[in-house]
């Protein structure tokens, strides 16, 4: 395009806008002119029409597009002198936006185990829209202000007297605080403790590969400490030097185990032997199949335990709604850090959440999230015991994961998860949850393939097919 003629195109930018409303022809021709600068159509020194023509070829007044460039012009995106005209100006460097997905998904597998996700299916859309409309009808308009950066006293009570019956707590709705999820609770925490001059945390190994990130974020460095059958190791704990751990006491994650009485009556013991904390995050403590589930932790010393959940496994991770209970001596200073991080959690889904508890909902959504992954965690195991005879599968009887060990024939890991992955099916091995720091080779004869496979997002007839593809890849 010749840049010192009339820039011919303009208008057809701009039609659309000229038929809009009358009411509102001003502004859309602004924004569409506009966007046609951002965008690169109207590249940087390019002349427009006069104000008069671009009136007469869109038949709208010249009185708008003498408005329009004088906005623009106003904001840099054009520039104009008296007697030369209006041109596009150099100062926009602005591209078409463009929206990126970063949600982490496991993109063109056949089968996928990748543990962590439940079966978002599952969901209960109608219960939840019902109380969506309860709430609306009923919410106070002073309720839709900035709330109590601890949460809804209502959503505390009805937190309060869930966990207190379902999990053991010791419950006081004072002392709850109501987060965006597991890991702003952890990261509260660790602010907490850095102000309190700790500077390590200890962090079960394996364990969630996140904790280093959520932790050094607060100032504060995560120091791997292993994990045997029983639960965290209490020798290196004690000679770790550390005063705060984390642990997942109720399922352990990855192993599948659950601590033994004596391991956490230990953990206490050391939590008291060096004014520590330790947090315990229940993240799937109401899933057990075999039996009822182990009561949490902190029931046995709420000085000492810090206990956190969320809805993530129980309705879905993208609610984004969790649930801090924090000893009372340092409720006042996660409350603050509450405060000035958020200022606290949506009103309006806090509310919806206090109504699906006050209703029974969530315990009905729990019986059914329990029946489902109970069938899938048998149909996960049968398929194992038909595709890849001798496997063990070690853990309790919980969860939405199972460690499954396979037979030294379907070694070497690495070879395995090569050819697997080919086929496209998508797995994690335990080893993948060891601490970078500690990560190393078994010693003690050839290595074996030990697979953490995920299992409440797979239907059953999918985990087998799933299965089967996996052992066809691995002896193909």
């Amino acid at each position: 395009m010749d840049r010192n003629e009339p820039a011919s195109p303009a208008w057809e930018l701009l039609l659309p806008a000229a038929s809009a409303p009358a009411r509102r022809r001003g502004r859309s021709l602004q924004a569409a002119l506009r966007e046609a600068v951002r965008s690169g159509r109207l590249a940087p020194g390019t002349r427009l029409p006069s104000s008069r023509d671009l009136a007469a070829d869109l038949g709208v007044s010249r009185g708008l597009v003498t408005e329009a460039y004088e906005q623009l012009t106003a904001e840099g995106y054009l520039r104009s002198g008296r007697g030369a005209g209006t041109w596009v100006g150099s100062a926009v460097r602005a591209a078409r936006p463009r929206a990126h997905d970063l949600a982490p998904r496991s993109p063109g597998a056949r089968a996928d185990f990748v543990p962590g996700t439940p079966d978002l299916s599952l969901f209960p859309r109608s219960a939840w829209a019902a109380a969506q409309r309860g709430v609306l009808a009923e919410l106070p308009h002073h309720e839709l202000g900035y709330p109590d950066p601890r949460g809804l006293p209502r959503l505390r009570t009805a937190l309060a007297e869930l966990l207190a019956r379902r999990r053991g707590v010791v419950a006081d709705p004072e002392r709850i605080v109501v987060v965006s999820g597991v890991a702003q609770a952890a990261t509260l925490l660790g602010f907490a403790l850095h102000a309190r001059g700790v500077r390590t945390v200890g962090v079960e190994d394996p364990g969630s590969p996140q904790h280093d990130a959520l932790y050094a974020s607060a100032g504060a460095t995560a120091v791997p400490l292993p994990v045997d059958g029983e639960g965290i190791a209490l020798e290196p704990l004690r000679a770790s030097g550390v005063r705060a751990v984390v642990t997942t006491p109720a399922h352990q994650f990855p192993t599948g185990i659950a601590y033994s009485a004596r391991r956490r009556a230990g953990l206490l013991d050391w939590a008291r032997s060096v004014d520590g904390l330790v947090l315990e995050d229940d993240y799937d403590g109401d899933f057990r199949y075999d039996r009822a589930p182990v009561g949490a932790l902190q029931g046995l010393d709420p000085d000492r335990v810090a206990y956190t959940g969320s809805v993530s496994k129980s309705l879905a991770p993208g609610l984004r709604l969790g649930w801090l209970l924090v000893p009372e001596s340092w409720a006042e200073e996660i409350v603050e850090r509450k405060r000035t991080m958020d200022l606290g959690h949506p009103a309006l889904d806090q509310a919806l959440f206090a109504r699906f508890l006050e209703r029974g909902d969530y315990d009905r959504q729990l019986r059914r999230c329990q029946r489902a992954y109970r069938e899938r965690r048998d149909a996960l195991t049968t398929a194992l015991d038909e595709h890849f005879p001798g496997s063990r599968v070690s853990g309790i009887a919980a969860g939405l994961h199972v460690i499954a060990t396979l037979p030294e024939r379907y070694g070497p890991e690495e070879r395995f998860l090569a050819r697997v992955t080919a086929a496209g099916v998508a797995v994690r091995p335990l080893s993948a949850y060891a601490h970078p720091r500690t990560a190393r080779e078994e010693t003690d004869g050839p290595k074996r393939t030990r697979l953490v496979l995920g299992y409440a997002h797979v239907p059953p007839a999918r985990i087998h097919e799933g299965i089967r593809l996996m052992a066809q890849a691995a002896t193909g």
